[in-house]
């Protein structure tokens, strides 16, 4: 560990694999198959993707509208859990049957020692409850220690920070936004632990820029072996990845 400005370390731990929505090249995305997947073939930890459905409760799901996932019209945020946990969301991407799962589903089924990497979905104003909700679902397991929070929207990470002031927050880096307000406003406002880049925005001096702030980075979405030894190289703290055996095998 290096010693970074206002006396705040900077990351230099062996760079940490976490499976992209599980392990979803190999399983249906964002379900228990693929959380399951993702502890079989290795994985450290999981990134994936929570939002409040239409009755208030937070269900584990990317998309806003079912039809790329089940080829249904449905709005998750309008939609009751009675009603979402009836479709399948694994045949249309070419697997076996599955179901949208309960964010407190996922955390009961994942093992002691896996890093969650949770990201709030909401491009709205309000997120329904969304922080607090998942705040309560997370201090309620004592799963602090082992749980990063992130979004895209920086009101999300703000309401995290007055639900709980503990839970390690980091923004995600929007490639088709602006970098500058991004990199240099929004991140030191509402990361407290990390800062979360498309794979395509890093190097060296970034990176090590960020690191020198404190801050760790789990970058996304890197299936390439080439691609992961580099950002491995660079000091990358957490690589996203849709296939975590394949990319540790090429990491050996």
């Amino acid at each position: 560990m290096t010693l970074a400005p206002e006396g705040r370390l900077a990351h230099t731990a062996p760079m940490l694999l976490l499976a992209h929505r599980g392990a979803s090249a190999d399983a249906p995305e964002n379900t228990l198959a693929a959380f399951e997947e993702a502890v079989a073939q290795g994985a450290d930890g999981v990134e994936l993707d929570a939002m409040v459905c239409g009755s208030g409760e937070v269900v584990v799901c990317h998309d806003e509208v079912l039809e790329r996932l089940a080829g249904l019209s449905w709005e998750v945020r309008t939609t009751s859990w009675w009603k979402l946990r009836r479709a399948d969301v694994g045949s249309r991407l070419g697997f076996a049957p599955a179901r949208i799962p309960l964010l407190e589903e996922v955390l009961e089924a994942l093992p002691a020692h896996f890093l969650v990497n949770i990201e709030l979905k909401c491009d709205h104003f309000s997120d329904g409850g969304l922080a607090q909700k998942v705040a309560r679902l997370v201090e309620e397991r004592e799963l602090g220690e082992r749980v990063v929070i992130s979004s895209f929207n920086p009101l999300c990470l703000f309401r995290m920070a007055a639900a709980a002031p503990s839970l390690r927050r980091g923004f995600l880096i929007d490639p088709d936004k602006r970098w500058g307000p991004q990199a240099h406003a929004l991140t030191p406002l509402v990361s407290s632990h990390s800062v979360h880049p498309y794979h395509a925005q890093c190097t060296p001096e970034r990176v090590q820029g960020w690191l020198h702030q404190g801050l760790r980075v789990a970058v996304w979405t890197v299936d390439d072996a080439q691609r992961a030894r580099e950002l491995r190289d660079m000091g990358v703290s957490y690589l996203i990845t849709n296939r975590p055996r394949a990319v540790r095998e090429a990491l050996r």
